[in-house]
């Protein structure tokens, strides 16, 4: 029994248009020294706004805390980090590898004035959680209407 790749869109000239574009994209973004080198670590980030504070949350699997670094400069909010790659067994070579490692640096501008000194960055299970209280004057406020 043989084994055939599905893709969605399979069917129409979209799918065909994708399949192109992913192998000239792949052929394009290769060095012939090392795949490897073509990968970039970019980690998932979310960013939440509440009433309060910004949430930012990036996936950051198999780091430690000592491995990333958050900064706040003005409204400008930068994660930095580097996942270093594992070596092999005494007796094994990698086979096929498709983790990205290597430095990261994200930069976020915040919309609003923040209050550099209540962040609070926490990591747990691989994800970075960083809270950024908004200043006072950023906050939203509800006014009472008074009848004249």
């Amino acid at each position: 029994m043989k084994l055939i790749r599905w893709t969605p869109n399979s069917g129409s000239s979209l799918g065909l248009h994708d399949d192109i574009d992913r192998l000239f994209s792949g052929y394009f973004s290769r060095t012939p020294q090392s795949a490897e080198a073509a990968t970039v670590l970019a980690p998932a980030v979310d960013i939440e706004e509440t009433q309060d504070a910004y949430v930012l949350k990036a996936d950051l699997p198999g780091m430690t805390q000592a491995d990333v670094k958050v900064s706040l400069l003005g409204d400008v909010l930068t994660l930095r980090g580097e996942r270093k790659r594992p070596e092999p067994g005494h007796e094994s070579a990698w086979r096929h590898s498709e983790r990205s490692y290597g430095t990261f640096e994200r930069t976020f501008k915040l919309t609003r004035s923040v209050r550099a000194d209540g962040v609070q960055a926490t990591y747990r299970d691989g994800v970075l959680e960083v809270k950024v209280p908004k200043a006072e004057e950023a906050r939203t406020r509800e006014i009472e209407v008074q009848v004249g």
